[in-house]
């Protein structure tokens, strides 16, 4: 029984930080940039 409090707490918090999250998915190149700009 804890585990399965465990599993539903765990996917009610992805759920809830996924929440207006919308777009594509990227990893901004703004590190590259950083680096050759200084």
């Amino acid at each position: 029984m804890k585990k399965l409090l465990t599993v539903l707490f765990v996917m009610v918090a992805a759920t809830l930080a996924g929440c207006g999250q919308s777009g594509s998915l990227y990893i901004p190149d703004d590190a590259q940039q950083n680096e050759q700009s200084q």
